[in-house]
Order: structure tokens, then sequence, then C-alpha cells
């Protein structure tokens, strides 16, 4: 059993401020000295970079449909342990979920898993006392939510703050802050959502303070604490990489196989699971950033290039001419490849017009079309990551376009929700666009680490 005290921080719609007042709370509780743990419902890897800068942990994602609901109590245990405090911050609006799937993946769904009070950010800078009508909705929807209480964002004056408590007291919902609008809490997005802290980490650090402040002036952290701590019991086991990767089918490797994860700015995009099941497989994790290192880490035998945003600095990885041969020199050795998203653009032949690595015959570019949501996908032949007829769930999000979209060989046979062929599998890569949560599926880490030992390794730069 754990008591884990824990707060879901909800909103009716995304752009209300949740992702702000969510960071300010983690902020606000680590300031005051509690150790707090982050959480993020759905897919998203740029918010928990923010979460992780506010609390000095990792930032974690609880994802239903990409992991099961089965694994979000063991998933929040594992990344809780050791905290006073737990903030989960919800994803688009409390009750949307993955599309004609009902409540799966929504944050209602998790916050029910949890067992866990939900605060409602709602953006009260165009409403008085409609605002009641609508947190009523929200709180009546599903009985098997715990909609606890409401922050407040964008108010507009004192005035309009007496306005809408006067409206949310007839309601009967507490209201546990109301905030005003600041400028210099918001944090700059573009093509893909928020700018990554790894972009502007000075400015990411201020902008975290800031909202830390305007959180301690404008909600009452006494009561949002004592809140989380009406959090009941959870009966659950925390999940553990190294019974998770024997559960897989295999015991951990021998040897420690380097296994080189990229890094820096341009790859930003990863879960914090997945170094944890390539560590309990029995590899060492070696990550290198490609906009900087001109090689890849001493004795790599196998590459790990997840997502992120290549695109923004095609310029820069293109002028590393150094790392990009020493890239084509390991995959052309056969060793393990994998690359989700961004990788697969860094491995092709070019990204909008600049030379890239060449690994694979294909061009990208970006578009103005945005490919975005959840799939469902079997491994189509035996590769790098997973055996032939391994199912996953995953999620794609890019702008995107490769082509050719698949190879001769293609990595994923998509099932949901269309039926399409996708990605390039060719000697020891596999690369693709679809992202996919290796908690689902531990036998990945463990074949790709399986695979890195059988390597031998590359040779440590001279000089």
């Amino acid at each position: 059993m754990s008591t884990i005290p824990r707060l879901v921080i909800a909103a009716p719609a995304s752009g209300t401020g949740k992702t702000t007042v969510a960071t300010g709370l983690m902020a606000a509780f680590t300031e005051a000295g509690l150790t707090v743990s982050a959480h993020k419902v759905g897919p998203d890897y740029i918010d928990p970079g923010y979460h992780a800068l506010a609390t000095g942990r990792p930032g974690r994602n609880l994802d239903a449909y990409l992991c099961g609901p089965d694994q979000v109590e063991p998933l929040f245990l594992h990344g809780s342990a050791g905290a006073d405090l737990a903030v989960v911050e919800g994803v688009m609006g409390l009750y949307d979920g993955a599309s004609g799937h009902g409540e799966l993946a929504s944050t209602a769904q998790v916050a029910k898993l949890l067992r866990a009070p939900v605060v409602l950010v709602v953006d009260a800078s165009a409403q008085s006392r409609s605002v009641a009508a609508l947190v009523h909705g929200f709180a009546s929807w599903d009985p098997g939510v715990r909609l606890a209480g409401v922050i407040l964002n964008k108010v507009g004056s004192d005035r309009h703050e007496e306005l809408l408590r006067a409206a949310l007291d007839e309601a009967g919902v507490p209201v546990l802050g109301a905030l005003r609008r600041a400028p210099q809490v918001q944090t700059p997005s573009r093509h893909l959502g928020l700018v990554p802290v790894a972009e502007r980490q000075a400015e990411a650090v201020d902008s975290v303070r800031a909202q830390a402040a305007q959180v301690r002036e404008g909600c009452d952290l006494k009561a949002l604490l004592a809140l989380a701590h009406s959090a009941p019991e959870l009966p659950g086991t925390a999940w553990d990489p190294t019974q998770a990767v024997a559960r897989s089918g295999a015991g951990s490797v021998t040897g420690k196989p380097v296994v080189a994860v990229a890094g820096g700015a341009a790859f930003t995009f990863s879960y914090a699971e997945h170094a944890e099941l390539l560590t309990a497989a029995g590899a060492e994790v070696a990550v290198f950033d490609p906009l900087r290192d001109e090689r890849l880490p001493a004795g790599t035998q196998a590459l790990v290039i997840g997502g992120g945003f290549p695109e923004v600095y095609a310029a820069e990885l293109s002028a590393n001419e150094p790392l990009r041969r020493s890239v084509v020199a390991l995959a052309a050795s056969g060793a393990p490849v994998v690359a989700e998203c961004a990788g697969l653009l860094y491995l092709s032949r070019s990204l909008d017009g600049k030379p890239m690595c060449g690994v694979l015959p294909a061009d990208a570019r970006m578009s103005q079309r945005l490919t975005l949501g959840y799939r469902e996908a079997v491994a189509l032949s035996d590769n790098a990551l997973a055996a032939a007829g391994t199912r996953v769930r995953g999620h794609e999000f890019h702008r995107t376009v490769l082509e050719p979209g698949a190879g001769t060989s293609p990595a994923w046979g998509m099932t949901h929700p269309a039926r399409r062929v996708e990605g390039h599998v060719q000697d020891g890569v596999h690369a693709s666009y679809l992202h996919v949560h290796w908690a689902a599926e531990p036998s990945l880490a463990r074949r790709l680490a399986a695979g890195a030992a059988a390597r031998p390794p590359l040779e440590a730069p001279r000089g």
C-alpha cells in the first residue's frame, strides 16, 4: 500500500493555463522544501521537461493508451517513490481521451485509476457567473471523478474575482486559487507546442521561477497540500524495470554493452523509463549531443536516436560531418540503430535540402500538415527493435514528410486507425515516425541490448 499525497491538475480544454499552473505548483512546493514527483497524462514529451526543471526529478508520463490502464498505477508508484507529493498534469480537456475509445487515456480516467482529487484550472477571462455552470457540469459529468476544487486563471481584477468566487460558492466548489494575467510566466510555442527546456535553459529557469511566484501569491498552498493528503492509499505495486525485463522472456545481457542515446537540444523526446529499461537489460547508456559531439561515445555498440526538433537545427546537424560519418560507419557495420521520428529524419539523405547522415534512401522536408494521433502497429519482420509479429501501440506527432515514407522492408504495418506500412528496416537499422513507450513492451529494450552485446565496440577516438 502507498500513501503518496497527490493532485491531478486538469482543465475544461487545452489552452487554459494548466501547464503553467501545474509547473508553478511543482516549483512552489519544491521551493518550500518538499520532494515533488511530476507526472504528465498522455504522450507529451515537452511538458515533462519543464516539470523536471521545477522539481529536480525526471518528469514522467502516464498514458493509458500507450501502456494500458493496468500500468498507470505501477508507473506512477515507480516515478513517485521517495516523494512527499505528486502533481499530475492532465492532457487536453478533463474528459478528452483517445479518439473513438471513450474515456481511455483521458485525464479523468487517470485520476480515477490513481484515486486522486482533481483541481480544475479555468480560464475566467471572458466570464463571471457562468463559471459556476461550467464547473458544475464538469463536476457532475462522471461521479467517479472527484473534482475537489478550482483554480481561476487570467482573472482581470479584484471585482472580477469577487464575482467568480460568489458564483462558485453557490455551486459548492472550493476556489483554491485565483491568478491574474501575467505575461512573464508564459512559455513560447511553435509548430509542435512549447519550446523545450533544452533550447532555452536560462529563460526556462526564469519562467518556472515566475510561475512559482505567481502560484504562491494566488493559490492556497496549504489547502492544496491538505487536499493532496486526502487521497486514499493505493493498493498496487510499483513498476520495476528489472522485473519488467525479466517478465519479457529473458534476463539481462552480459558485458554491459554501450548503447549511445542522442540528446541535447535537437533530440529532447524520450521517456525516462527507456534508459531505465536499457540499464535493467544490462546495457550502459551513454548520452551524447549530435549538435556538439563529433564522435559517438567510445565503445558504442548500438544507437538510439529519439524524437525532437532536427528541423530547427538542420544546418548545425548537417555541419557536424564527423559525427554523421560516425553514424554511417556504425550503421554500415550492422550494429543496432533505432530511430524515432526526429531520428528518422537525421538518418535520411536530407532534411529541407540540408545533407543528413544518408543512412536511409529517403529525403525529408517540413510540411504544413500536422500528423497527430495514437496508432496500433505490428512489426512486419525481425529487426533490431522487435521480433516479427510484435504488436505495439504508439503515437505520431510531426509536421514533416519523408519520401518515401516506407522502405522495401517497412518498420511497421499500421493496423489502426488506417492500414498502411511505414518506416524503414535495413540491416541493423529500425527507423520510423512512430513513438513507442517501451514500458508497455519491455522486450524492445531487451532485444536492443542483446543486439548491442553481439556487436564489437566502436573503437575509442585517438588523440
